[in-house]
């Protein structure tokens, strides 16, 4: 369990992509330091509960983001007439960052879900 706590952790080095936006013009990169929050597993205690909503969290955001994945590429192919290449793109783009908020709200839900819960026994 421990090692999982500090892969959790260490998503919060992709925050560290943050700072391609300040030093250019990308301003894109700039969404990145969201994942700082991740940095907070390092210090949490893990334990079964936190590891099943982890789970839950994670497989929710991934069959989101598939799904977001397919719905904005066959949108951006059929109805704005791109190609395949830059509809599968923005479908890329579009199902990641649907990942990412489902993850980011997912996980906040259960914390805060199991923070009141202990608060309140």
């Amino acid at each position: 369990m421990k090692v999982r706590r500090y892969l959790y952790g260490s998503m919060g080095l992709l925050s560290l992509l943050g700072f391609i936006g300040i030093f250019t013009d990308e301003k894109g990169f700039l969404g990145f330091f969201a994942f700082v929050v991740d940095f907070e597993y390092f210090f949490i205690k893990s334990d079964e509960m936190l590891e099943e909503y982890m789970n839950k969290s994670a497989s929710r955001a991934f069959y989101c983001g598939m799904i977001m994945t397919a719905i904005a590429a066959l949108l951006n192919f059929i109805c704005f007439n791109q190609t395949g290449h830059k509809a599968l793109t923005i479908g890329f783009a579009a199902g990641w960052a649907v990942s990412v908020m489902v993850y980011a709200l997912s996980t906040a839900f259960y914390g805060f879900k199991a923070n009141w819960g202990l608060s309140n026994d």
